[in-house]
C-alpha cells in the first residue's frame, strides 16, 4: 500500500481537514490545525508532501519519526499540528485496513465509555447559572466555563471578586455533585492568579485550566501548592519534551494534550504513559471537529489515566458548523447521559462526509481569536 495523494480543506467554523489517499482505496482523516493559524499549517502539511507520497502510510511509527526529525528547526505549534493531522489519517487508514478502531492497534479498551464535558458561558462568562443547570439537564455531569474575561496583569481586586461570583452562581445552579471546571485561559497573570486560585477553593472546581500562561509554569508549586483541587494545564504545549519537565517538577495534577496540536495519537500514547508514571491524570485538549474529537476518544479508551474528555459541540465558537454536521453518521458521536460509548468501527470509528467537505470548504475560513485590550489600550491575553 502507498500514499498517492495529500488533500486539504479549510471548512467552517475553523477547521482544516486533510485526507490522505492510498493505491489500495483506503483513504484516511485528520485535522492538521492551530486555531487561528489554519493556512500556516496547511502549508506545513503540503510541505511534507514530497516525505509522504509513495510511502507505506502503515509505517506509522517511521513516518512520524521521519517527519520530526529531518525538520531540522522541529516542535512548535505549527509543525507539530501539520505532524497531528497526518498521523490521525496514518492510524485511520490503518484501522480501516485491518477493519478494527485504533484503540484496538494499540492494546485494546480499558473502559467501555467515556465521561465527556461541555462549555457554558461564552469568552467572557455570563449567564452561567442558566446555562449550567441546561447542560446538567440534558444529561452532562460536569462543564467548563472561562473563570474571566480580560484582567490586567495587576487589577483591582473587583475582578477577582466578579470571577468568584460567576462560579458561586454555577454551583448553587447544580449542586455540589457535578464537575465546574475553571479556564483561566492564561488571562491571569500570576499576581492575579495566587488570588483567584485561593478565592476558588470553597467552590470545589473539577479543575481550574491554565492558571498562568505556559511560560510562566514555573511558578505554579509556588501559587497553586497546596490547594485542595486539581491544577491542570497542556494545550500550549506540544510534545512529551514539553511535558516531562511539568511531570519531573510535579507542577500539575492533569495534563491537557491536543491531539491535534501535540504530534497526534503517536505522541499523544506516549505523553499519556509518562503521565500515568507519576500518577498524573489526562483530559485531551479538544474544541475542534470530529476526526479531533474521535481521535482523542481512541486515546481515551485505552489510557486508564484518562478521566473526562473535553468536546466541541455546541461551543461558542461554532458558527456555521458543528462538529457533527460533517459525518455520514452522526451516531458514534453522539453523547448519552454524559458519556460517549466506545467507538467500534475501524479507523477513527466515524465517516467523514466528503461530499459535504468540499461544499463548505468554498466557503471556507478565516477565523483568527479576538484582539483584545485593556482600559489604557495595552494588549489583554485572549
Amino acid at each position: 500500500m502507498k500514499i498517492t495523494s495529500i488533500k486539504t480543506y479549510q471548512v467552517p467554523p475553523r477547521w482544516l481537514f486533510l485526507k490522505i489517499e492510498t493505491d489500495d482505496g483506503i483513504s484516511g482523516w485528520g485535522e492538521p490545525v492551530i486555531e487561528g493559524r489554519a493556512r500556516s499549517v496547511e502549508a506545513a502539511v503540503l510541505e511534507f508532501e514530497d516525505l509522504l507520497i509513495g510511502s507505506d502510510p502503515r509505517h506509522i511509527q517511521d513516518i512520524w519519526q521521519t517527519l520530526y526529525r529531518t525538520t531540522f528547526y522541529r516542535g512548535g505549534p505549527i509543525l507539530m499540528s501539520a505532524i497531528a493531522g497526518i498521523d490521525q489519517a496514518l492510524w485511520d487508514i490503518k484501522g480501516k485496513a485491518l477493519g478494527v478502531p485504533v484503540h484496538e492497534l494499540l492494546g485494546g479498551a480499558v473502559r467501555d465509555k467515556m465521561r465527556m464535558y461541555c462549555w457554558i458561558g461564552g469568552d467572557r462568562p455570563n449567564d452561567v447559572g442558566r446555562q449550567a443547570k441546561e447542560v446538567v439537564e440534558k444529561g452532562f455531569t460536569a462543564f467548563k466555563m472561562n473563570g474571566t474575561p480580560e484582567i490586567a496583569i495587576v487589577d483591582s481586586h473587583k475582578k477577582v471578586d466578579d470571577a468568584v461570583a460567576r462560579v458561586a452562581e454555577a454551583r448553587e445552579a447544580v449542586g455540589p455533585d457535578v464537575g465546574i471546571a475553571i479556564d483561566f485561559h492564561g488571562r491571569v497573570h500570576r499576581p492575579m492568579a495566587k488570588a483567584l486560585l485561593r478565592e476558588l477553593e470553597p467552590f470545589h472546581p473539577m479543575f481550574v485550566e491554565e492558571p498562568v500562561l505556559p511560560e510562566h509554569l514555573s511558578c505554579l508549586r509556588e501559587i497553586a501548592g497546596g490547594l485542595g483541587y486539581p491544577i491542570a494545564t497542556g494545550e500550549r504545549i506540544f510534545s512529551r519534551y514539553g511535558f516531562r519537565d511539568i511531570l519531573e517538577q510535579r507542577m500539575v495534577d492533569i495534563l491537557q494534550p491536543d491531539i491535534s496540536h501535540c504530534g497526534g495519537i503517536t505522541e499523544l500514547f506516549k505523553i499519556a504513559a509518562m503521565a500515568e508514571a507519576y500518577d498524573v491524570a489526562i483530559a485531551p485538549h479538544c474544541p475542534l471537529g470530529p476526526c479531533t474529537l474521535a481521535a482523542s476518544l481512541q486515546l481515551d479508551f485505552v489510557s486508564y489515566n484518562a478521566f473526562i474528555q473535553e468536546q466541541s459541540m455546541g461551543i461558542h465558537y461554532n458558527v456555521g458548523n458543528d462538529v457533527l454536521d460533517y459525518l455520514v453518521d452522526p451516531s458514534p458521536l453522539q453523547i448519552k447521559d454524559g458519556y460517549l460509548p466506545r467507538l467500534t468501527g475501524p479507523g477513527l470509528g466515524i465517516e467523514i462526509n466528503e461530499d459535504f467537505v468540499i461544499e463548505r470548504a468554498k466557503e471556507g475560513h478565516s477565523w483568527h481569536n479576538p484582539v483584545w485590550r485593556h482600559e489604557d489600550g495595552s494588549i489583554a491575553e485572549w
